[in-house]
């Protein structure tokens, strides 16, 4: 018998579906904590990237520059430039603070999130998930 044979009396076959369902009651406290740190790093370096991005974008087509042009004319400064008070170290600088503060109140929040999650459980009996095999 071929393997070509084989594979196609194995298609005729019927397959039953199984599904089981679970309940979660309890989360791991110390492993969301882990799990939320590394979600928030993450999202804290894709918003530095994006700060960086648009200042680079907004600084070459030149909006900056029409930008001076017309707070020159509203404040009368002849020397105002926006890139000297916004320039690239201060967007980094000013995103990686922002970045880091977030990661440290994104993980707080999951820690919290967390705990109030498991006290829940006991008023709610759980979230029921079910898998399906098919």
């Amino acid at each position: 018998m071929s393997v070509a044979e084989k594979l196609q009396r194995k298609e005729m076959r019927q397959t039953t579906s199984r599904q089981v369902r679970l309940k979660l009651v309890y989360i791991d406290v110390w492993s969301l904590v882990k799990l939320s740190f590394l979600v928030w790093l993450c999202l804290g370096i894709v918003l530095i990237v994006a700060s960086v991005l648009i200042w680079v974008v907004l600084f070459s087509t030149g909006i900056f520059g029409e930008l001076d042009l017309t707070l020159r004319d509203m404040l009368g400064q002849p020397e105002f430039a926006i890139a000297n008070s916004f320039g690239i170290g201060q967007v980094v600088l000013f995103s990686f603070i922002i970045a880091v503060l977030n990661t440290i109140v994104g993980t707080a929040l999951g820690a919290v999130g967390g705990f109030l999650y498991n006290l829940s459980v006991r008023f709610t009996g759980g979230l029921l998930v079910g898998f399906q095999n098919s």
